[in-house]
């Protein structure tokens, strides 16, 4: 015979209180680091959706930011702040911001140290552009309609 088991209602947390309680929590440079980030994101696009993927029983997830795809995520490591661009290989990057996962097809990443000074109006054109590339993909709808099929009278 089963049993019936009852389900309580879990609390899910926003993803932007999830971003706000990682800052807090970090309390040293890294969350103070992460906040600017995320303050640059949302001057260069004040559309952008903030998201929290991949969440496992280790990990608390990967605060992401969206605009018609993902943008890139907020990662904070040991000694880094990581920003991962998702089509980051697709961007042009002339002010040379990209300093990690250079070897990939799709990915790039800037690692932020301790220290490291943020180029505000380059990384604010990199966002910028990275939304453009999503948009424009999405902009490509392909309609495809069925063939008719011959009356067979």
């Amino acid at each position: 015979m089963k049993r019936s088991v009852s389900k309580k209602p879990v609390a899910v947390e926003s993803a932007s209180s999830f971003i706000d309680h990682k800052i807090k929590e970090l309390g040293d440079w890294r969350g103070k680091t992460l906040a600017k980030v995320r303050e640059i994101i949302h001057q260069a696009d004040p559309e952008i959706v903030e998201e929290r993927k991949w969440v496992k029983a280790t990990s608390p997830g990967t605060p992401v930011f969206s605009h018609g795809g993902i943008v890139c995520t907020g990662e904070t490591h040991k000694s880094v702040v990581k920003m991962t661009f998702a089509k980051g290989a697709a961007l042009q990057d002339p002010s040379g911001l990209f300093n990690s996962s250079l070897d990939g097809n799709v990915r790039r990443a800037i690692d932020i140290h301790e220290g490291d000074e943020v180029d505000e109006a380059a990384l604010k054109d990199l966002i910028r552009a990275a939304v453009a590339l999503n948009l424009k993909g999405r902009s490509k709808t392909k309609l495809k309609t069925k063939p008719r099929r011959k009356s067979p009278l």
